[in-house]
């Protein structure tokens, strides 16, 4: 079992040369495989209210576990061929985010930011 990020990474690595995957590992091919599986996240909350979309029953919650960990294994696989330090690449977003949505103007609000012009 890993326990960090980058202990996940190192499993992901060993699982896919273990099976000579790497191959098939191009960018390409894992950001549609991601985004397959992100749609079978969706899928598991296609016509469910808001509410129920909250509450979900013990099969739905694995359910949606696993559709999560599947995109999530890809986006690290992502990174990992890219060689993109996930931990850095989202502290930068952040603090673009931070410029992009100044608390003053975006507190309770869902607007683009684009609207703040």
């Amino acid at each position: 079992m890993a326990d960090t990020l980058d202990e996940l990474r190192q499993r992901i690595s060993a699982f896919v040369e273990e099976r000579d995957w790497a191959q098939f590992h191009t960018p390409k091919n894992l950001a549609m495989a991601m985004i397959v599986e992100a749609a079978e996240l969706v899928e598991q909350f296609q016509w469910s209210t808001p509410h129920e979309s909250q509450q979900l029953t013990p099969e739905k919650r694995e359910a949606v576990s696993h559709e999560l960990a599947d995109t999530f294994v890809y986006l690290l696989r992502i990174a990992e061929v890219l060689h993109i330090d996930l931990i850095e690449a989202a502290n930068q977003k952040i603090e673009l985010n931070a410029k992009k949505y100044p608390v003053e103007k975006a507190r309770g609000s869902n607007a683009k930011y684009t609207e703040y012009l």
